[in-house]
């Protein structure tokens, strides 16, 4: 795999292939037409119609949303097409930091194609003028990409958490990393990815951020969902992406999306990674 094959794959939704689901006058998430029929049992929350999927009328509120879509995520769950529940909810809307329409149980917002939100952050250590990455290899009981490679820290913002709290929740959980080095991460644009998966749609913007080591730091994941961690040379790092090592797609690209901005790939090559700023 070249470097670009990995930025395609982050953008692989054909949109004839799902059913928009619209609320309030806008798309907020996507349902993929041979999952529809699943939805039937829950018609007293959910409209399916031949060119959408929205909700019904009388949930004109968030708690009231809420509960309902709880209850369709529970339905889901129970007939086995959602992965491993997680009893964290991620917040639902038009767009990051509008008020949300309401929230949803994470295990169903793929399902949903619902846009959600993630931190991920390069674990970087520097001796002169060459840099090594920390990759963690993920847990094989991970309910997705268990045990592929990843970035060194990398997590869902859940519902009413910012993205300075969520480095640090997750930095501490996944790599021990403590708050004041976690507060150094550097802030460092964001990528939009857009993939068909098998439950449904994948469609997550990704807060990037660099953390500079010290060169004598060790990560030591606290909560089991991180298998091991290994400090590799740049070079070693592209050598396994072009290889085709078991990188996660989002990792792949986030780290793509740092060699386009360090200047060892020029943005001409993977113009695939669409990169925005903080605003």
């Amino acid at each position: 795999m070249d470097l670009i094959e990995h930025a395609r794959a982050a953008r692989s939704f054909v949109p004839a292939r799902f059913l928009p689901f619209e609320l309030d006058g806008q798309v907020i998430g996507h349902v993929r037409r041979d999952l529809c029929p699943h939805l039937a049992p829950f018609g007293d929350v959910l409209e399916v119609e031949a060119d959408r999927v929205t909700l019904v009328a009388s949930l004109a509120d968030a708690p009231a949303r809420t509960r309902a879509m709880r209850a369709v995520a529970e339905g889901l769950a129970r007939a086995n097409l959602l992965t491993r529940w997680r009893n964290e909810t991620y917040d639902i809307g038009p767009a990051f930091g509008r008020p949300p329409q309401f929230a949803i149980e994470r295990a169903a917002v793929r399902f949903f194609g619902f846009q959600s939100y993630a931190v991920h952050v390069n674990g970087l250590t520097w001796a002169g003028d060459l840099a090594s990455m920390w990759i963690a290899r993920r847990s094989p009981d991970k309910p997705i990409d268990p045990g592929c490679h990843d970035n060194l820290v990398g997590g869902g913002l859940a519902s009413g958490h910012s993205i300075a709290g969520t480095v640090a929740k997750e930095a501490w959980e996944e790599a021990g990393v403590d708050a004041a080095l976690a507060a150094t991460a550097r802030a460092s644009g964001a990528i939009r990815v857009v993939r068909e998966v098998s439950e449904g749609l994948h469609r997550q913007i990704i807060f990037v951020h660099d953390l500079r080591l010290p060169d004598g730091f060790v990560p030591v994941n606290q909560d089991g969902e991180v298998a091991g961690f290994r400090r590799l040379p740049i070079d070693r790092v592209v050598a396994e992406l072009e290889a085709g090592a078991p990188y996660t797609i989002d990792a792949a690209v986030v780290i793509v999306h740092w060699l386009v901005r360090q200047g060892f790939v020029s943005p001409d090559e993977v113009p695939e990674v669409a990169a925005f700023p903080f605003v």
